[in-house]
């Protein structure tokens, strides 16, 4: 059952028959549609994929997003440092914009060596369809536990991160007008946690770029192109020198752009385009490129239009989506001194809601988020302001109870 917060104060054994939910009804899906059923041959997973997943991954069959009640279900992740508080101001914020969802709050202790509680939020995730998360840590000093981040990531098969860098007027930024989406695969490249010390003193980190994982989100990046009306996709590498890896993911791209004609591809190298993005970033629309790439870039624009409070990261696969802060950071050092920026967390559960469908109540925390940033300029320390977080989530908070339309 929900609480008034819309947190769920049951288990597993305390929910219903999910209701089935017509997919063609929420708004246009940024994600690939699921196949019809479980059966791996009609999956779209890669050989390579069905292969290495484990069976609990190959027998997924693909489910409608969880509802109960009418109110959509919702696996919530706080991670740790700034995590926690973040996501009480997110289910303060649902609750004064009535938004229909209920939160299954699952805490995954870092330091902890068993994956007990990993495996736990994962199941909640499959059930459920879709999460939002902050960063959690890997404190435990084992080197047989790795990343959780990551490893969420590889077991629902989230082989696609989306970071849509729009500056906000009125927020002071070394740049203005930007508007980057990086599009960044999810799953490999350096992020596929296979390394280890061969002799002592001597560690070796592989980098796994595999074709299938390559055309899919080489594939997904120019289909997004073409939805959202965008007009160049650039495809980041370093083919230069990493010649079978980066240049595989290079030729994928080039490969797959010969079949969206009307969609103009180019290709930069991550070192002048680090370079570029800092000295003349408008040149850039919708970029590609592979997993660490991708962290490196995210930051860097972050950097240049605020800090890494303001935007939101989407993680989509074939049937599952995770929705978090866009840089992934934990703030550990901030945390509990109530100046941690809100909007990134805001900004994510916004991005949840319209994945959901709730595109109203969406539109009325995003207006009141705007209005809060850019109108009445309450900023937190990071933004150059003096306000506290909940300084910032109050006025959010009455932005929403002012409005003139509300979706209840």
């Amino acid at each position: 059952m929900a609480s008034d917060d819309g947190v769920l104060s049951g288990t597993i054994a305390l929910y219903p028959t999910l209701i089935a939910v017509d997919p063609d009804a929420r708004r246009d899906r940024p994600y690939p549609k699921a196949t019809p059923t479980g059966d791996p041959s009609q999956s779209t997973m890669s050989a390579f994929e069905l292969q290495h997943k484990t069976p609990l991954i190959k027998k997924t069959t693909p489910i409608p997003i969880a509802l109960y009640g009418g109110r959509n279900a919702v696996t919530m992740l706080p991670g740790d440092g700034i995590g926690p508080e973040l996501m009480g101001y997110v289910r303060e914020v649902f609750k004064y914009a009535g938004a229909p969802v209920d939160f299954e709050v699952i805490d995954i202790d870092p330091k902890s060596d068993d994956n007990s509680e990993l495996e736990y939020a994962i199941t909640s995730i499959k059930r459920n369809g879709v999460a939002i998360k902050g960063n959690i840590e890997t404190k435990s000093e084992s080197t047989l536990v790795l990343s959780r981040n990551v490893a969420i990531r590889n077991e629902l098969d989230l082989y696609v991160n989306i970071l849509h860098c729009k500056s906000y007027p009125g927020v002071p930024s070394r740049q203005q007008d930007i508007d980057i989406v990086i599009i960044r695969q999810n799953t490999e490249g350096e992020y596929a946690m296979l390394e280890h010390e061969s002799v002592d003193g001597v560690v070796e980190s592989m980098k796994v770029v595999t074709q299938s994982n390559s055309e899919r989100v080489a594939r997904f990046a120019f289909d997004y192109v073409k939805r959202t009306g965008r007009k160049r996709l650039t495809t980041i590498h370093k083919a230069n020198i990493m010649k079978l890896s980066d240049g595989l993911f290079l030729d994928t791209s080039k490969k797959i752009a010969k079949e969206y004609p009307e969609i103009e591809h180019n290709d930069m190298i991550i070192d002048n385009c680090c370079m570029q993005l800092v000295s003349n970033p408008h040149q850039f629309d919708v970029m590609i490129m592979t997993n660490l790439y991708g962290s490196i870039v995210s930051n860097v624009v972050c950097g240049l239009i605020g800090g890494a409070g303001l935007l939101s990261g989407k993680n989509y696969g074939d049937h599952y989506a995770i929705f978090e802060p866009g840089t992934r950071n934990t703030g550990t050092a901030i945390a509990g001194k109530n100046i941690a920026n809100p909007i990134a967390m805001l900004n994510a559960g916004v991005d949840m809601l319209e994945h959901l469908g709730h595109q109203q109540h969406a539109n009325l925390i995003k207006r009141a988020i705007e209005k809060t940033l850019c109108e009445d300029k309450i900023h937190t320390p990071d933004l150059g302001g003096t306000a506290k977080s909940t300084d910032v989530v109050q006025r959010i908070i009455d932005h929403i109870l002012q409005a003139d339309i509300r979706p209840w």
